[in-house]
């Protein structure tokens, strides 16, 4: 049976339904799961909740857990990784600082100025933990769920050996919504979705063999279909082809919706799903559970009512089974370097394509071109991307600022110095987190 790691254990929501789904797999059901933390109490509450759902199961698995990374990785067949890289108290600052500046973010933790700081405090240590991989378990296969995810799959995938890709939930979740919309059930919906992570677009949407692009212009009429996603519903009226990932996100990859108050108080206030007119909504859920998810936790564990064991719809499980489990080939999207797959998006930049994982590890599909008006938006963010990811691996913060200089938002906001002494002071505080940047001068 494999050896399952999990990196960041102590992020419990992951780390419990991930769990639940690998053992659903009788393959991988008597698996060793290692489970490894920087925080103890996190893990102490991790451990007990995993070794709860292998009980109810009546599963064979075995639960360990460690403060040691190296101990955790040595022998791994999978690795999960769901860090995050520096606490709130410092994240608080990519999106406090362009905020004065007049950059009104929602979320921050993907591209734009808060997350490409984001990506400078992870890439580091990401890439330590491959380099760790390639000692101690180097033909296991490494499954990032942390973001910015396109940035830190890129890094690894471009400067380490390990087999990995990247996981969201965006593309199989956004197309639940829309076949809910159609009515359909989702066992009959086919799709072809591809971009980079958060903007990729469903280049084909289809119900029982047909294009259901018709039925959802149609659904779009529901004013309480509309409202619950203004912001995507917008990008797919006029761009006509629907992205993945929340109008909460959406809202500030683009210049068309949080560059004025008016515009935030159009589009961004009064929808009735996740609301994006919420300012670094993100923030303020992580500040929250900084203080409450001990409690919740404990309410966990202290339910007497039946855990349910039944199988989630992340990839990760079916990937595991797929390379380390019984070898059922598993389709899911995932993020990997773009080596022939999007004609019309950089070479090498990371972009989020259909993919086969089976024995061999990860087998991505040729797209061919996004439609025009999808790959003018999504070069910005890959073009812009890859020079923050250059940034970070070379310790050039000319680089880092260049990126944040043709972010969508952040240049419809602010003049080129505006940016310079924005990026300046947000380098500034995270001083302490770069050891890659001998100099913060620029």
């Amino acid at each position: 049976m494999p050896k399952i790691t999990f990196i960041g254990a102590g992020s419990l929501g992951f780390t419990r339904n991930l769990v639940r789904d690998i053992l659903t797999f009788p393959a991988l059901s008597g698996s060793t799961l290692s489970l490894m933390d920087i925080d103890e109490e996190r893990l102490e509450f991790a451990r007990t909740a995993v070794q709860r759902i292998v009980d109810a199961g009546n599963y064979p698995a075995k639960v360990e857990a460690t403060l040691d990374r190296r101990k955790a990785l040595e022998g791994a067949d999978a690795v999960l990784c769901t860090i995050l890289a520096a606490p709130v108290s410092v994240w608080r600052h990519d999106v406090e600082i362009p905020k004065k500046y007049g950059v009104d973010i929602n979320v921050g933790d993907t591209r734009g100025p808060a997350g490409v700081f984001r990506a400078l405090r992870t890439i580091p240590v990401m890439l330590d933990i491959c380099r760790d991989m390639e000692e101690l378990c180097p033909d296991a296969i490494f499954l990032n769920y942390t973001n910015p995810m396109a940035m830190l799959c890129r890094a690894i995938q471009s400067e380490t050996k390990i087999r990995s890709t990247g996981l969201c939930h965006s593309v199989q979740g956004t197309a639940a919504m829309l076949a809910k919309w159609i009515g359909a059930p989702m066992e009959e919906v086919t799709y072809l979705c591809a971009g980079i992570n958060h903007q990729s677009f469903y280049l084909e949407f289809k119900w029982k063999g047909q294009d259901a692009y018709p039925l959802l212009r149609k659904a779009m009429e529901n004013p309480e279909i509309y409202n619950h996603e203004i912001v995507r519903n917008e990008m797919f009226k006029h761009l006509g082809y629907y992205v993945t990932e929340s109008s909460g996100h959406n809202s500030e990859y683009n210049a068309w919706f949080r560059k004025r108050p008016d515009l935030i108080e159009k589009y961004c206030t009064h929808g009735t799903g996740w609301n994006p007119g919420v300012h670094a909504y993100i923030l303020n859920y992580y500040m929250s559970r900084e203080d409450t998810w001990k409690e919740e936790t404990k309410a966990w564990l202290a339910k007497k009512e039946p855990i349910n064991l039944e199988r989630g719809r992340e990839y990760a499980a079916s990937i595991i089974n797929a390379v380390c489990g019984d070898g059922t080939i598993f389709h899911f999207n995932g993020n990997v370097r773009n080596f022939g797959l999007i004609d019309n998006l950089p070479e090498g930049c990371c972009v989020e394509v259909p993919i086969y994982a089976d024995r061999r590890g990860f087998n991505p599909v040729h797209v061919g071109p996004l439609p025009p008006q999808c790959a003018a938006l999504v070069n910005i963010s890959a073009n812009n991307e890859e020079m923050a990811v250059e940034g970070a691996l070379s310790g050039d913060p000319r680089l880092v600022f260049h990126s944040i200089c043709y972010d969508p938002l952040t240049s419809a906001v602010l003049s080129l110095e505006e940016i310079r002494s924005m990026v300046k002071e947000m380098f500034e505080v995270n001083r302490d987190y770069l050891p890659q940047f001998k100099s913060i001068d620029f």
